[in-house]
């Protein structure tokens, strides 16, 4: 999106002036012929494909005014509740300890059941009541609370409403969470640009669509949810099963554009993945692979195939990495493995404390340490909450929007307008010519007390999509 009259640095609004990125490529491009920047430039940057992303600068540190995210945590625990009266706690998480900087996309990978959601919710400040959590999680070398717009979550359910369309729902989202000082124009433009990013122009006018109707697929409806949480630029990214329903193709182009705006914006990404393809594995920087809550590997993504290897678990050639190490280390088949460099068959959970015996070796171990007392020392400044639209703005979208969905929905709008008429048809015809005698007094309160009776329990049938709209509304960043 092109910025106001005022440009960068006049009088007037600037997309600079919220997001700093928008000033970097301002000062990178030249001038067009009307002297605001190259000529078509739609204001969002859009890096050439590459196979792999660079890492970015280890001091990276953003802006005084929109600072990088250094996130660190050490030896975190998580247990929960007994599901019977008296029961020990269940150990789900075991003295995890790990790093991500701005510019990197961490991946948290392992088997099903190993913890990847539970330490994704951990650092993310998600997790719900009966669940202990103990360790140390900083922020920039503190305890910090995130503000407004500074970091998004993308769950693994897409919430988003059926009734809307593609551009409709970015198009709320971005009235909802961008600045009250932005123009309308900037907002659209924005939105437009960001569902471009994810591929997803084609299918801009079509319905999201749910149970009863069709829509888009759920491919698609993944990386609406994920254009929804990019519309702000957040400094800290969290991604549960951001590939989930994608195909290899979809999958590498979603995680290639956000390792791209992730170096190019310092952004901090931390994601928890099932099975990445060989090419979705190598945009990773970073690698966290967890085997029923303890941590068997974590460093760069490129040395994770030499540790396996120094551990006696070489990758065959031309076979998947992502696919060799859980299958290496998932033990609920517990298949044999077997071993190249030894006559003898390993069983998974024979690995699994063969590779957390390697990985708690100084070799390993003591480089994520001192990394992470690196990371405590850079500092920076404090987050400050990002300017968004004002009460009156959320009120008149919200207002619209929700006219709109009930217009679009049969159930809840006209079908529940054909019962109405019904009703009336009927206590019409029952209570016609009632009279003016004294008995017909009686029947009036009937009628009143039926019409009250039914518009009552008529009512109750709104409260499905009232359900909707909660799950929507909690799943939008909050302040």
């Amino acid at each position: 999106a092109r910025t106001g009259s005022g440009g960068g640095g006049g009088a007037g609004w600037s997309l600079g002036r919220i997001f700093p990125w928008a000033s970097a490529w301002q000062r990178r491009a030249p001038a067009g012929v009307d002297g605001r920047g190259p000529a078509g430039f739609d204001g969002v940057e859009v890096a050439p494909r590459t196979a792999a992303v660079a890492p970015a600068p280890a001091r990276w540190a953003g802006t005084d005014e929109d600072p990088g995210v250094f996130l660190t945590w050490e030896d975190v625990c998580v247990m929960v509740a007994g599901a019977a009266y008296g029961a020990q706690p269940v150990s789900i998480l075991s003295g995890i300890t790990g790093h991500a900087g701005p510019g990197e996309v961490l991946a948290i990978m392992g088997p099903s059941g190993c913890g990847k959601t539970t330490l994704l919710d951990t650092l993310a400040g998600r997790l719900g009541p009966g669940i202990t959590e103990t360790g140390s999680i900083l922020i920039n070398g503190r305890r910090e609370k995130l503000a407004f717009g500074t970091s998004a979550y993308v769950t693994q359910d897409s919430v988003l409403m059926s009734t809307m369309s593609v551009r409709e729902a970015i198009y709320y989202s971005a009235q909802l969470q961008l600045p009250g000082t932005m123009p309308a124009a900037e907002k659209r433009a924005h939105a437009d640009a960001v569902i471009r990013e994810m591929g997803l122009g084609d299918a801009m006018d079509t319905r999201i669509g749910g149970r009863m109707t069709k829509g888009i697929s759920g491919g698609q409806r993944k990386r609406v949810t994920i254009c929804v949480e990019m519309l702000t630029r957040p400094r800290l990214l969290f991604l549960d099963e951001p590939t989930s329903g994608l195909d290899s193709a979809a999958s590498y182009h979603v995680m290639s554009h956000i390792a791209r705006v992730a170096a190019r914006e310092g952004m901090t990404v931390v994601a928890a993945v099932h099975q990445p393809c060989g090419d979705v594995f190598d945009l990773f920087h970073r690698l966290c692979l967890l085997a029923y809550g303890r941590t068997i590997f974590f460093g760069p993504a490129s040395g994770a195939t030499q540790f396996f290897t120094e551990s006696g678990f070489p990758c065959p050639p031309l076979r998947n990495p992502s696919d060799h190490f859980l299958r290496t280390i998932n033990k609920d088949f517990d298949e044999e493995i077997v071993e190249s460099s030894k006559a003898r068959r390993k069983t998974a959970a024979e690995a699994i404390e063969i590779l957390t015996d390697a990985y708690q070796s100084p070799a390993y171990s003591e480089k994520t340490m001192d990394r992470i007392a690196e990371m405590k020392g850079i500092g920076g400044a404090p987050f400050r909450k990002r300017e968004q639209a004002s009460f009156s703005t959320k009120l008149f979208v919200l207002t619209r929007r929700s006219f709109v969905n009930m217009h679009r929905d049969i159930g809840y709008y006209w079908m529940r307008l054909g019962v109405y008429l019904g009703i009336g048809i009927c206590l019409g015809t029952i209570f016609y010519q009632v009279g003016h005698s004294y008995s017909s007094i009686q029947a009036r309160c009937e009628v009143i007390m039926y019409t009250t009776a039914l518009l009552t329990f008529m009512a109750i049938g709104g409260f499905p999509s009232f359900v909707e709209d909660v799950k929507v509304a909690f799943s939008l960043p909050s302040d």
